[in-house]
């Protein structure tokens, strides 16, 4: 189980206050929470605390993902966000779309998200969806420590959208992996006898899509 879950450092402070989302599918993300949250200024607080560095390491695995968060009240404080796993029919269809599309491929592997694609299953949460947890004393849900977990969630998807793919139940190599056998399958209309009777293709080395790393 260990290789499905991801591990991510603690974000260090981070000064001004410039948006904490920049792709469009990290700004939902946070609609989602914003649009369930009870009290805002558990949110107002959840932000300066994530600004501020005091959530620890993230690890996220699919359907989870939790932190310990410092407080200047206490803590710290084992906090987790739930969201539920897709259907095997909505990761065919989600799987099916993304192999039938080249530019929805090669955005993929771009670290970018389509929103038809996402779209296609309703991969991101919406109202209700995230499913806060926190053993701090507070009622709020979600909670200032929670919330700032969210706010930094939303920094992983900016940078890399099979963060989402994890959360969802997939990991990135069985994403990939599983389109590969996909794009290699034989075209519609050739009979089963003639396709095993050909030599087998081998499979698209999706490495040579993978974006080459900014200095």
């Amino acid at each position: 189980m260990t290789e499905r879950v991801r591990g991510f450092p603690a974000f260090p402070a981070r000064a001004g206050r410039g948006p904490f989302a920049r792709s469009w599918w990290g700004r939902a993300w946070l609609r989602a929470m914003e649009d369930t949250a009870l009290d805002q200024r558990q949110l107002r607080r959840g932000q300066r605390y994530a600004a501020a560095g005091l959530v620890g390491p993230i690890a996220v695995s699919p359907g989870r993902i939790a932190a310990t968060v410092d407080d200047t009240d206490g803590g710290p404080y084992r906090t987790s966000l739930r969201l539920a796993e897709l259907s095997t029919t909505d990761w065919d269809r989600l799987l099916g779309h993304a192999a039938d599309r080249a530019a929805h491929l090669a955005a993929l592997l771009d670290r970018d998200l389509p929103p038809e694609l996402a779209d296609d299953v309703g991969l991101l949460p919406g109202i209700g969806d995230l499913d806060p947890e926190c053993d701090c004393p507070g009622w709020e849900l979600p909670c200032r420590h929670a919330a700032a977990l969210s706010f930094q969630v939303s920094w992983l998807l900016d940078a890399d959208p099979f963060v989402l793919l994890l959360m969802r139940g997939r990991t990135e190599r069985e994403v990939l992996d599983e389109l590969g056998r996909r794009t290699s399958r034989p075209p519609e209309g050739v009979l089963a006898a003639d396709a095993y009777a050909r030599a087998v293709p081998p499979l698209p080395d999706l490495a040579e899509f993978m974006p080459v790393p900014r200095h």
